[in-house]
Parts: C-alpha cells; sequence; structure tokens
C-alpha cells in the first residue's frame, strides 16, 4: 500500500513539472477559433495588461511568432494603447532567439482549449508572471467564465 502511494505521488509530481516546463515552442494559439472570438479575447487580455502595467511606461518583448489572429490582434491593440512592442524576429536559418537581452518585459502567450468543450483559455507570461482566464463558447461567440487570475 505504501508503495502505491508513494508512486501515485511520484507519477502527480512528475506530470506537474511537465506542466510546469514551457519550450518556445509551446507558445502560441492552439486552437481553431474564429478570428472574431480572437479579438474579443485579445482585447480582454490588452485591458487586463493595461490596468496592471501602465502603457506609456511599458515594454515589452515578444517572446516567439505571433502568426494567428489572437497575437496579431493583441499586439495592434497593445500599440494603440501605447505600449512599445518589439516582435520576435526569427533568425535567417528559420530559428528564432527569445530577446532576453532587450530591455522590457518578456512576453509570450498561449490560447488553448479543453477538449470539445467550448471553454477557451487565455495565459498570459509576462517575465515571472502569469495571468489566466477562462472562456466559455456559447451562440457563436465567446464570455468570460471567470476572472483574471494572476500568479506572481
Amino acid at each position: 500500500m505504501r508503495q502505491f502511494i508513494v508512486l501515485s505521488i511520484s507519477l502527480l509530481l512528475a506530470g506537474l513539472a511537465g506542466c510546469a516546463t514551457t519550450t518556445p515552442s509551446s507558445y502560441g494559439n492552439f486552437t481553431q477559433s474564429v478570428a472574431a472570438n480572437d479579438q474579443k479575447m485579445a482585447d480582454d487580455a490588452v485591458k487586463q495588461l493595461v490596468a496592471l502595467y501602465p502603457p506609456a511606461n511599458t515594454r515589452f518583448n515578444l517572446q516567439h511568432l505571433t502568426p494567428d489572429a489572437f497575437g496579431s490582434t493583441m499586439i495592434e491593440a497593445m500599440r494603440a494603447k501605447g505600449y512599445a512592442v518589439l516582435e520576435f524576429k526569427p533568425e535567417p536559418a528559420g530559428q528564432g532567439k527569445p530577446l532576453a537581452d532587450a530591455p522590457g518585459l518578456p512576453l509570450s502567450y498561449i490560447l488553448d482549449q479543453a477538449g470539445g468543450s467550448g471553454l477557451y483559455r487565455v495565459t498570459l507570461l509576462v517575465g515571472n508572471q502569469s495571468l489566466a482566464r477562462a472562456y466559455q463558447a456559447k451562440d457563436g461567440t465567446v464570455y468570460p467564465a471567470g476572472h483574471w487570475v494572476r500568479k506572481e
């Protein structure tokens, strides 16, 4: 019985460690959501950034490419609010490198979905902090399914 408990705890910890580790390829939009919903979630994410980081005094350095509608909409909205945004530029060989030396706060995002449940999650990683919020898809649009959660 004791071995079973130790094994269960070990597997649980190994699983959690895997969830906590993120590589550059694990950032971005992992959904097939509608562009209008991406825009709504991106605007809400920028609204939360404005509440926490003063726009005219904050510079963000993106840590990954933003080829999706959510990322491009979020960058556009951030610049419209007055943020300086340094976009991620891949090296000629196709391998990009995060801009750790550039002044400003590193910024990454993850947009994912919980199976076919219609639940989406936006996670913003700013430096060592994360901001997350869930959204529920209903009647062709998304609605916040809770408050923003900030982990310091």
